[in-house]
């Protein structure tokens, strides 16, 4: 079972969930957020302001394969979500990702 790939979705369904980069940068910024999932196939300057906010903010950030974040919160082409709810966030950080 993949937990971090179904806790994405929950949270989605839950909307405890912000995607996008500037979307997530701005949630970041405002405290909300207690982890970050950043797929693997973003493009440098996204990876690089999402690294940066979330080491300035000390936001947990968790890479995943390409595009498993897009397909478990059921957006496919998204590279950046940030979990606001903390006990889902702890979940995604034990779990593992897979991809497919």
């Amino acid at each position: 079972m993949n937990r971090a790939r179904n806790m994405l979705g929950l949270c989605a369904r839950a909307g405890r969930l912000v995607s996008g980069e500037k979307a997530c940068i701005q949630a970041i910024r405002s405290g909300g957020v207690r982890a970050v999932v950043l797929d693997a196939a973003a493009a440098k300057n996204a990876v690089k302001s999402v690294t940066d906010a979330c080491r300035s903010h000390s936001v947990p950030l968790v890479i995943a394969p390409e595009g498993a974040l897009g397909d478990a919160i059921g957006k496919p082409g998204r590279m950046v979500a940030a979990v606001t709810d903390p006990g889902m966030a702890e979940q995604i950080l034990k779990g593992e990702f897979t991809p497919g």
